[in-house]
């Protein structure tokens, strides 16, 4: 009898996990830099260390790899990686794939951190980006030329929550002979799979739904083995690894992921449904609503819609700030995912890299507020939105 896959919840929990080690339940943390050489082989005195063996924490470390032995499983990878930051994985993504001269494709509606990484920073080095700004899938593909190594992509987007059809991008990149990377930290691996989908590496800030506390700054990737392999050189020459303490609380936040997902997936639902009929508000962004845009490709394409929203004011600016200073429960602060619901604006947040014309375009404007719907009681969360939107006059 064929045995049955484990689930995602199960995943979660013992996907990875270095259990045993003097009798531990728990993965411990290996708080070392350096570790013995494993034996006295001449080809281990030049460097080639056996599979499962550490050297240097740099180069690897078992709570480290327990967390990218998780990381795989959820996202159905033959490999993964993490960082010291979601920012430092996209970092080496680029790194590794690109060189002066190459060119990448990229959404316009990206986290910010991106936007300038990719718009600033990358022309240093002679590695250029042509900005999409639209998430259809031809308009993606038109922009490619001979010199494009790399489509990146961002599902759903931050802050609009806008969604782009990875298998057909996915598709049409391969075609042309170029990789396909997507930011699906949104999503998290219980609502999406970008590699199912056709995606050839999958990046996640860590920091946010897979460890879930907001006590964390991690990020990871996964993909085939051949490309971590070659990322996983970069992280080594260029640092930006992940310390054992941290791979452990990272560890330790991705087995309630599941959990915690549905109850996210459960409250974003809620809230999304209560503010669209708000007096106060304009207009809500939430792909589970049918009045999305693009509902009928969120329902075919996400297990769950997750717990961020997003929605205009009536007023404008000068009311938004006035919802955002009346909130009591919800706490005003960035970043995003923890069990805890927060509040911000993407125009001096998220989105501070963009420029107001820039913002505009993408229809970002300035009385967006972004709230993170934690796992508190549903009720609690709207009653602290309603009293806020009612001091908006």
């Amino acid at each position: 009898m064929k045995p049955r896959q484990e689930g995602p919840s199960t995943k979660a929990v013992h996907a990875g996990e270095l259990v045993g080690v003097i009798g531990s339940v728990n993965t411990p943390i290996f708080q070392t830099a350096t570790f013995y050489y494993p034996n006295e082989k001449e080809s281990t005195w030049k460097g080639e260390l056996p599979e499962g063996t550490y050297i240097y924490s740099r180069h690897g470390n078992p709570t480290i790899r327990a967390a990218e032995e998780k990381i795989a499983a959820l996202e159905g990878a033959e490999d993964a990686l993490v960082f010291a930051s979601g920012m430092a994985a996209t970092s080496a993504i680029v790194l590794s794939l690109l060189s002066k001269g190459d060119r990448i494709v990229s959404m316009e509606d990206i986290y910010g951190g991106t936007f300038n990484l990719f718009k600033n920073e990358l022309p240093r080095l002679g590695i250029e980006t042509s900005f999409v700004p639209s998430v259809r899938t031809e308009d993606i593909l038109s922009a490619v030329d001979k010199t494009t190594k790399l489509i990146w992509l961002e599902n759903p987007t931050n802050p609009l929550l806008k969604l782009v059809d990875v298998e057909a991008v996915a598709k049409g990149a391969h075609d042309l002979g170029v990789k396909v990377a997507i930011d699906s930290t949104f999503a998290s691996p219980m609502n999406q799979n970008p590699l199912a989908m056709g995606a050839d590496i999958v990046m996640h800030s860590c920091t946010k739904y897979l460890n879930g506390h907001s006590d964390l700054v991690a990020g990871a990737l996964a993909g085939s083995k051949p490309i971590v392999q070659e990322i996983w050189k970069r992280r080594v020459t260029i640092g930006g690894n992940l310390d054992p303490m941290g791979g452990f609380l990272l560890l330790r936040g991705m087995k309630t992921l599941a959990v915690r997902m549905q109850r996210h997936n459960e409250n974003g639902m809620a809230l999304a449904t209560h503010l669209q009929s708000h007096e106060k508000v304009q207009r809500v962004h939430y792909p589970g609503l049918p009045s999305h845009p693009q509902y009928e490709l969120a329902r075919r394409t996400l297990r769950g819609f997750g717990g961020m929203v997003s929605f205009e004011m009536k007023g404008g600016q000068k009311a938004a700030f006035k919802v955002m200073r009346s909130l009591r429960m919800i706490a005003l602060a960035p970043s995003l995912g923890g069990v805890e619901s927060l509040a911000s604006m993407p125009l001096n947040t998220s989105h501070v890299a963009f420029s107001a014309e820039e913002r505009k375009r993408l229809g970002i404007n300035d009385s967006l507020i972004r709230i993170s719907a934690g796992i508190e009681d549903i009720e609690d969360i709207i009653e602290d939105l309603d009293q806020a939107l009612d001091s908006a006059k």
